[in-house]
């Protein structure tokens, strides 16, 4: 369920941030690095590397679990929302060929949510 939330929420706040930069708003940035744009699709990759992949290795706790949810969402949502640059290796966010990725998040966001909804209903723990 954490993943889920996740994903959904980050994804929601990709697409604002990058809105906002889109129009140019003077406190809000591109991360530049060396003169190298980084796209938050490498953010992603990092977070579901270091706190999933490594991290659940260390500590496989329940609390750590909850938080490894939380961050696999957060950074597939991350990938995601840029998988549209990652197929066609060219920035078209903005442009038509760039909606694939919001086509993907929709699906992931809906048929997830309805595979909880589905498995979670009546649940009722002992």
């Amino acid at each position: 369920m954490l993943a889920w939330v996740g994903f959904t929420l980050t994804f929601a706040l990709a697409r604002l941030v990058t809105g906002v930069i889109k129009i140019g708003d003077q406190d809000t940035g591109d991360v530049v690095v060396g003169g190298v744009h980084l796209h938050h699709y490498l953010w992603g990759i990092a977070i579901v590397v270091v706190a999933v992949a490594i991290y659940g290795l260390v500590d496989r706790s329940a609390r750590t679990r909850s938080v490894m949810g939380a961050a696999l969402g957060v950074g597939v949502a991350l990938i995601v929302d840029e998988i549209a640059l990652l197929v066609t290796l060219e920035d078209v966010y903005w442009t038509s060929e760039g909606w694939s990725s919001v086509a993907v998040a929709v699906i992931i966001i809906g048929v997830v949510g309805s595979a909880l909804v589905a498995t979670r209903s009546g649940r009722q723990d002992d």
